[in-house]
């Protein structure tokens, strides 16, 4: 017996253990990385109220996550002051709509300025289902009949040159317009290239239809008032819906997965490694 004991703990004093490493969160819980959600920013005081309370719903659904918020221009905290607090690990998730400078330029280089983090940076909100599905309760929520016959949408959006920022918005018209049972979805822009919001209402206008206004738009601001000016009946932004704060977590999940990932929804989480 004396002889099979020191035989294990022979055995025992060459093992190695080897462990994966894993993202931590200096500050948050234990080997949870920081949620940063970035905000474009407004002088419209309901924008920071609003995300304020998207950012509580989020708290919500995973309590324990340790949740931040960064501006890139116009509120503060900006979004260089909240990484410089930071330690550890962080994923920023972008509380943008669509690919575009913000989401390729900006946020990366200020990710990359902050080399004391281990940053990743999530691909842009939309497009995905959970976008279409907040968009539906919002039209719902303003009594507009979105699905009935003789409405068309027009999926206001604050609009971009970039064309893949068009095409994002492409596809969540479309995938709004599945889930109202086919009805008419057209992108109007507040700036940028494409249609305007009053050029698509015109255009529904020219097909017979009714245009309803749907607020593709994460906060209140001006181009959110400006387009919501054209048409009587419009649905109020995205805010703090259940959905929006489901998909936050899961744009910020899918950039803890893969560094390279891609969503079959959306745009998928881009990662930067600093």
């Amino acid at each position: 017996m004396t002889e099979i004991t020191e035989q294990l703990s022979t055995q025992l004093s060459r093992v190695r253990l080897h462990s994966r490493r894993t993202l931590t969160g200096g500050s948050g819980t234990a080997g949870t990385p920081t949620l940063v959600a970035v905000a474009h920013g407004s002088r419209d005081p309901r924008a920071l109220e609003t995300v304020t309370a998207l950012l509580d719903r989020i708290r919500e659904h995973r309590p324990g996550l340790p949740v931040r918020l960064g501006h890139i221009e116009l509120n503060t905290p900006l979004l260089p002051d909240v990484l410089a607090g930071l330690d550890g690990d962080a994923v920023l998730v972008p509380l943008l709509l669509g690919r575009g400078y913000h989401l390729k330029h900006d946020i990366p280089a200020t990710a990359a300025a902050a080399p004391h983090l281990r940053t990743r940076v999530a691909g842009a909100l939309g497009p995905h289902s959970l976008l279409a599905e907040a968009l539906h309760a919002r039209l719902t929520e303003a009594g507009t009949r979105p699905g009935a016959p003789g409405t068309g949408i027009v999926l206001a959006a604050a609009g971009s040159r970039d064309p893949d920022s068009a095409a994002d918005t492409a596809r969540t018209a479309r995938l709004l317009s599945a889930r109202l049972g086919g009805a008419p979805v057209v992108p109007g822009y507040a700036a940028g290239a494409g249609a305007t919001v009053e050029e698509a209402a015109a255009g529904l206008r020219a097909r017979g239809l009714r245009p309803v206004l749907a607020s593709y738009f994460t906060a209140p601001g001006r181009f959110a008032a400006a387009s919501a000016a054209v048409l009587e009946a419009a649905a109020a932004p995205l805010g703090d819906h259940p959905a929006l704060a489901r998909l936050v977590l899961h744009r910020y999940d899918q950039a803890l997965r893969s560094r390279t990932g891609s969503d079959r929804e959306g745009a998928g989480a881009a990662t930067v490694a600093v």
